[in-house]
């Protein structure tokens, strides 16, 4: 493929054919050739020739392939003319990362961490299938699960309204319909808020082991040898359900609309069409789900860490730094060509990063920026960033949303048969439990690229800045 070198962090696939818009793909020279690997470089192509986009197709330095748009891609559609796309939002709606800071020093409890571990692996079920027994969701209250996302959640007593501003969009897209979302997802949802699910998600105990700008790190109260927890989950089987509900009836309003696509996977609709607003709506409430779901989940965790050390809520001081969605459409005001324009962002696998000053960022980061949340594999490292002017205008206030897979979970299996994941993990002192092998195998450290690489891109590129840099000491997987 095509590519032109605009400088070292970022490269311009030309329009060309039915593409309306250029490619623009940021990463080194080195993760660029990865990505032209599988078909990514080909669906960031793909995705530049659906009606309504504006500005560029972009693929942060985490792309791989995906279902019809590359995860690690991100798209701005013209909320008047533009199109929205399941396939620009993924199957695991508001899969997303939360942090929570604590008063706990490495240096104090690192004898306590395996104990830590075994509690929150005790008590946040994980794994394929895995159910609470013991919250009970009548269908009436998921209506307000579903419309007031991690505010039902406080007002049920899981954490404080201190939580909600340091949320994105304060864990609530406005829009949600409940009625939107079938009988089918909200059955599948019922039983699952409170839990972690399998795949790449996770629970992890870190240290913040580098800090990189202290003004940045004192606003999200970081510091040296802390102890953090990261949250990675979304909204579980309800958001895979609304996602399922809604691929046949876009593909018979692409067909209904004359919009030509390349690949069904990522048929649409007009964004203001009746199709369209349907899929909006339960989108909105399936990531409301996930909002709450990290909401009750972050409250799990500090009774098992509570109950593990014996101590006091006061004395572990647990509250949220920041939770961003990855996987999500939301509607955005940015400029475009000099103009403010409404704009229907679809980001996949992809973290809102806006900058210092913009209206939508809680007073306490309003000076600093957006906190950009990006984990790494579970044997590496995580970072902490903040959004970037530079990477409003370029990317529609963007950035990665991960270290990015580098082996499919396949290839993942049959490198484990001769290289273990545990036994690298147990060397590097790095507790894991998982509820299946197989999950281990497949999400194993070396399957992913090296997340400072994809961060230094990142940074590189102007997208966004390096605040502090977290290592896993536990690891909870499904």
């Amino acid at each position: 493929m095509n590519l032109e070198k605009i400088h070292e962090y970022a490269w311009r696939i030309p329009k060309r054919g039915s593409m309306r818009v250029d490619g623009i793909v940021y990463g080194s020279r080195q993760i660029v050739d990865a990505a032209s690997a599988d078909e990514s470089l080909q669906q960031v192509c793909n995705v530049a020739t659906l009606p309504g986009i504006v500005g560029a197709s972009i693929a942060m330095p985490d792309v791989h392939s995906g279902y019809g748009f590359p995860i690690g891609g991100v798209a701005a559609f013209d909320s008047e003319s533009g199109i929205i796309s399941p396939g620009g939002v993924g199957y695991d709606i508001n899969c997303g990362v939360r942090i929570l800071r604590t008063d706990l020093e490495f240096s104090k409890i690192s004898k306590d961490i395996e104990r830590m571990v075994d509690a929150i692996f005790s008590d946040v079920p994980a794994g394929v299938g895995s159910c609470r027994k013991d919250l009970k969701i009548s269908r009436q209250n998921m209506r307000r699960v579903l419309e007031d996302g991690a505010a039902w959640a406080v007002s049920e007593g899981f954490g404080s309204p201190h939580d909600l501003e340091r949320i994105e969009a304060c864990g609530k897209i406005r829009g949600a319909i409940a009625e939107a979302v079938s009988d089918r997802a909200i059955t599948r949802g019922l039983g699952q808020l409170g839990t972690l699910g399998s795949g790449n998600h996770f629970i992890e105990i870190d240290i913040v082991d580098e800090i990189f700008d202290s003004h940045s790190a004192n606003a999200m109260d970081l510091f040296k040898d802390q102890i953090v927890i990261s949250i990675h989950t979304g909204s579980r089987g309800l958001g895979h359900q609304v996602c399922d509900d809604s691929l046949s009836e876009m593909l018979a309003a692409s067909r209904k609309y004359g919009i030509e696509i390349p690949d069904k996977q990522l048929c649409c609709a007009p964004i203001n069409s009746d199709e369209g607003k349907r899929y909006f709506a339960a989108m909105a409430a399936a990531a409301n789900f996930a909002f709450a779901n990290r909401q009750i989940i972050s409250c799990y965790i500090s009774l098992a860490i509570e109950r593990a050390l014996g101590i006091s809520p006061r004395d572990l001081s647990m509250s949220t730094v920041y939770d961003v969605a990855h996987n999500i459409a939301k509607f955005e005001e940015h400029v475009v060509g000099g103009r403010n324009k409404r704009l229907c962002v679809h980001r996949k696998g992809a973290t809102r990063a806006f900058p210092a000053g913009h209206p939508e960022l809680p007073l306490v980061y309003r000076d600093v920026g957006q906190p950009v949340l990006i984990p790494g594999d579970m044997g590496r490292y995580s970072f902490v960033l903040v959004g970037t002017e530079n990477g409003m205008k370029e990317a529609f206030g963007s950035s990665c949303h991960g270290a990015g897979r580098l082996m499919s979970r396949h290839k993942a299996k049959k490198v484990a048969r001769s290289r273990d994941p545990r036994d690298e993990m147990r060397r590097a002192g790095i507790f894991l439990r998982a509820s299946s092998r197989n999950t281990i195998f497949e999400e194993a450290p070396f399957a992913y690229k090296d997340a400072a690489d994809v961060v230094m891109a990142v940074e590189g590129a102007g997208l966004a800045r390096k605040i502090a840099r977290l290592r896993p000491l536990g690891v909870v997987k499904g």
